[in-house]
């Protein structure tokens, strides 16, 4: 197998805006990212710590960084392993997240299982679980986490991890996990927003048609605070990377710019 490419440099812009052709050269890119940001913390703390997001998109990332290209270059013993968010449902459930990243990932690359951290949406008491996953967080990352990466998703109504709009945890400030109730019903557990504008990187990936509309209305040339949780992630001394395919991206300005060359 030909060696592979190294990864494009990182721009260091707060924001950035990267706009792949595809939903499957989107996860390519995202893949790259990872393995960039991978190297460049082991280099710098020894360890990556990353949030890993549920939800299609993510999911075919995943299955990219399971294969050798990727694999190979990740260190993955000192890869420390967090989510963003999780269904209160056991880990086997079909809608698990934890059940997606495993499956798609975490089993295939060797991880050290005390590496990885999943948000217990099983246990009776939700705000236990929250309790007790913030407590962990602080104890792996320090009183004031900071992972080296949170990935997020998009959704059509402008959430991101499991902070809809009107949540009251949107108004959190303290508190680096919280318990949310989901449209569908199901209560779900979360970072909050201090925890994820605390990463020194956040990558939101976006994919299709139906979230166009509103990435316009969140990233457009006349966009405005409306409502949308994702409008307030805002890392404070880190970057915000968007990783758009065309479909999703198909109603920006001509600001946006595609992506470089995939890693």
């Amino acid at each position: 197998m030909s060696p592979m490419p190294a990864p494009p440099p990182l721009k260091e812009d707060p924001v950035r805006i990267e706009i792949c052709k595809d939903a499957e050269d989107l996860a390519r890119h995202a893949a790259g990212l990872f393995v960039t940001l991978a190297g460049r913390a082991l280099g710098a703390r020894r360890q990556f710590s990353v949030a890993l997001a549920g939800g299609q998109t993510p999911r075919r990332m995943y299955e990219m960084l399971a294969q050798d290209r990727f694999a190979f270059q990740v260190v993955w013993p000192a890869v420390q392993v967090f989510w963003s968010d999780e269904r209160c449902v056991a880990p086997d459930h079909s809608q698990s997240n934890y059940r997606m990243a495993h499956e798609a990932l975490l089993s295939k690359v060797g991880m050290p299982p005390g590496n990885v951290h999943r948000m217990r949406g099983e246990e009776p008491s939700p705000q236990a679980s929250a309790d007790g996953y913030e407590s962990m967080m602080r104890d792996q990352l320090g009183e004031s986490p900071r992972l080296d990466l949170a990935l997020l998703g998009m959704g059509a109504d402008g959430h991101t991890a499991s902070l809809f709009p009107s949540s009251p945890a949107l108004a959190e400030s303290r508190r680096i996990v919280a318990v949310t109730q989901a449209p569908d019903g199901i209560p779900r557990l979360t970072l909050t927003l201090p925890a994820i504008n605390a990463a020194r990187v956040v990558a939101v990936l976006v994919s299709g048609t139906g979230k166009a509309e509103t990435l316009r209305r969140v990233l457009g040339a006349e966009s405005r605070e409306e409502g949308f949780p994702i409008q307030w992630v805002k890392p404070e001394t880190g970057q915000l990377v968007w990783i758009l395919d065309e479909a999703a991206a198909s109603l920006l300005d001509s600001t946006a710019q595609p992506a470089g060359p995939a890693a």
